[in-house]
Formats: C-alpha cells, structure tokens, sequence
C-alpha cells in the first residue's frame, strides 16, 4: 500500500536556504526513521537503488507564487486558509523565519515501512524538536488522507488503485512540480518521453505491488504528446554537480489500436505517479510529480 503523508511542521528557528531540500531533509527522514527502528534507518540509509520512500522540498504554508524555484518570502502570502497545492517551491534563496507554518511530504512505498513508523503516527510528540541545519522545528500533526487543500496526502492499497483505474480514459497528463530528469546510460534526459515517464512508474510499481506490468502490455508506441508547457530548471542542491530537470504540464494521448487493458495498465501507472514520482532522486526531492 503506498503512501503519500503530508507532514505539517513549525520551525523554532529560521531555516535557511540550503537546509530546506536535497540531502539535509533527506537526513531529517533517516533520522526520523532511526528515531522509531534504528536498524531500518540505517537499511534505508545503506539501500542503493529502488528505494522505498520519497520526499519533497520544504514547502512554506500559504505559498501562492508563481511556479518557480525561488521562493519570495517577503511577497508570499501566509494564510491560515491553506495554500495552492500546484505551486511548489524547490529552492529558497531566503531564511525561513521562525514560526513559519510550513509542510513536508514523505511517500512510502512499501506498506511494512509505514508499519514500521506506526510509533511515530500514533504517538507525535509536538513538543519534540527535530534538527535540520541550525535549525529545531517541531511536527505539529500528520496528514495521510485526501483533503480538499491539499492534494499531495493520499493513501491506496495498490489492489484498489488498480482495480479503479480507469479502461477507457485515453489521456494522460503530469504535471512535473520539481526538477524531474530520467537516467539514460551515463546522461540525464530532462525531456519526459512516454517510454521514460511510463517506464519509470512500471519499474517502481512491480518492485511494490503485487500486479506485474510487463512493458509489451503498456502500448508505448500509441502514445503521442496533446499539450505540454514544460521548461528546463538547473539544480544544484541534490549533487556534487548541476542537473537539468524539467518542470510543468505535459499531457500524452493514445491512438491507434490500443485495447482496454493497455489503456488500463497505462491509468494505473498514470494515478501510481502521485506517490513514487518519477526519475531520478526522487529521495533527494527531485521528480515530484503528480497526475492532473
């Protein structure tokens, strides 16, 4: 059963750019992780590939600006009514001031990782204060359902996503909320292609669920691009060098002689995409992608 939890955290302190995304909330998960079973933070820890979880930048509540990756403090409106949830921020260039509500989204895969956390769902400490940089912040609750303002908290077995994907539902559109490239050979492909978006979703999809999806029964030669408003970002947070990754709306259309267990199989992989994203490092808060 994957998971997609939407953590809402205060700071106790200013964050500051940098401690926001890539590897340090990476760490923050590992340690959250370590803090309930220390063996299986340092599993996560040494697991190369495949891995189990996902995790966002750090989002700031309320956030209304444009779909960009510099985020204006200083302009962003904070509201207790929510936020926007399609603008996402993935660099700060700004502290994070103090008693800033903000949120985090952590996916899991595998149902015996949730399992494995249930210490840290059922009894949240919010007098707890986790590290991230110099700076302590607090989990003020923890959100693993769908709400109306904020569309990153889910939660499905994967029989049930499966068997409520659509047969008939012939479009496919993605929208890329943080720098997605997609590992070909030796190079990054920042261009999302059928064959690597689909084939991405299909290679995580048969390492978590029980349903296999064999590449033959997708039909990748029928799907070809109806709309797309995409762009280049460069990241230089997540590595020791630069990467281009792509952001924004793309949507594919099948055509041709497909029959209704392709389109099926393409609906399931389509509504997986929200949990497991897509490409590379995505446990680093690249390939943040959700289904429209």
């Amino acid at each position: 059963m994957p998971y997609s939890l939407v953590l809402n955290l205060l700071p106790l302190s200013p964050i500051f750019p940098g401690y926001s995304q890539g590897k340090h909330l990476h760490a923050l998960f590992l340690n959250i992780v370590s803090h309930c079973d220390r063996e299986l933070g340092k599993y996560l820890h040494e697991q190369k590939t495949n891995k189990a979880f996902t995790i966002s930048p750090l989002q700031v509540r309320g956030y209304r600006g444009k779909v960009t990756g510099d985020s204006n403090l200083e302009k962003s409106p904070f509201s207790k009514g929510g936020f926007r949830g399609d603008k996402i921020q993935y660099q700060h260039k700004k502290p994070i001031p103090a008693n800033t509500p903000c949120w985090w989204r952590i996916s899991l895969l595998d149902e015996s990782l949730f399992g494995k956390l249930t210490q840290l769902w059922l009894n949240i400490n919010p007098e707890k204060p986790w590290h991230l940089g110099s700076a302590d912040l607090k989990i003020a609750s923890i959100l693993g359902t769908s709400q109306p303002n904020q569309p990153w908290a889910n939660a499905i077995p994967y029989d049930r996503l499966y068997q409520e994907a659509s047969d008939i539902n012939n479009k496919f559109t993605f929208s890329f909320a943080t720098p997605t490239t997609f590992g070909k050979g030796k190079y990054n492909n920042s261009l999302p292609t059928p064959e690597s978006i689909f084939r991405s979703l299909r290679k995580r999809w048969n390492k978590y669920s029980n349903i296999e999806i064999t590449e033959t029964e997708l039909a990748l030669e029928s799907l070809f691009p109806s709309y797309f408003n995409i762009r280049t970002e460069v990241i230089s947070d997540y590595s020791k060098s630069k990467l281009i990754g792509c952001v924004g709306d793309i949507s594919y259309q099948a055509f041709g002689n497909i029959d209704s267990q392709q389109i099926k199989y393409l609906n399931t992989l389509a509504d997986y995409a929200l949990y497991c994203g897509m490409g590379k490092k995505t446990t680093m808060g690249m390939g943040m992608v959700r289904r429209l």
